[in-house]
Parts: C-alpha cells; structure tokens; sequence
C-alpha cells in the first residue's frame, strides 16, 4: 500500500493538541513528528496509507480550528516520499514511534 506523510502547523499548542487527537482517531495513521516551530507555532506529522492519511488531516485540520484562538497556519500531504526525503526529514518511523504503528 503506498504510504503519504501528513503535515499540519498551527499557532498555540492547545489546536497542535486537539489536531493529533483527532488525526489519530480520525484514520489509521502514525503521530512520527511533533515539535514547537516558531511564533508560537507547532508541527506535526502523521504517516500512513495514503487512503489513510487524507481523512486523518481533514479531521486534524477541522479539530485545530475549532480551538478557542486556535489556527492553522499550514498543512500539506506529501504521497509516497522518496527515501531520500525521508532519510533528511524528520518524518521516518522511530523506535519511540514504532509500538503506535498501524
């Protein structure tokens, strides 16, 4: 099954929170990255099936915005990424991420 990368930005914590709950509900998808970007500003990405991980960021996206102050400054799906990418970026499945694997 080809694999897609999920990732979404938003200003305050609180709507990076309610994104990733909803994400890993929404769809059967892998929380493998999370830091604080900048402003203010966090970052997320979820790997999975690529039928997976369309409806996982629409839930994610909607969730985020229905935080009180919350926002998404960006989002963005990256299907099938090439090796190389995924060797440079921070969107590889880790051993912290591993047992949450689907």
């Amino acid at each position: 099954m080809p694999e897609a990368v999920g990732v979404i930005q938003t200003l305050g914590f609180p709507s990076i929170l309610a994104a990733a709950d909803a994400v890993v509900k929404a769809a059967r998808v892998t929380l493998v990255y999370y830091d604080r970007a900048e402003s203010g500003n966090f970052v997320l990405a979820i790997r999975g099936g690529t039928s997976e991980v369309h409806p996982a960021m629409e839930a994610g996206i909607a969730a985020a915005g229905k935080v009180h102050g919350g926002k998404v400054m960006m989002h963005y799906i990256v299907p099938n990424p090439p090796e190389n990418v995924q060797a440079v970026l921070p969107i590889d499945y880790t051993e912290a991420s591993e047992p949450f694997r689907t």
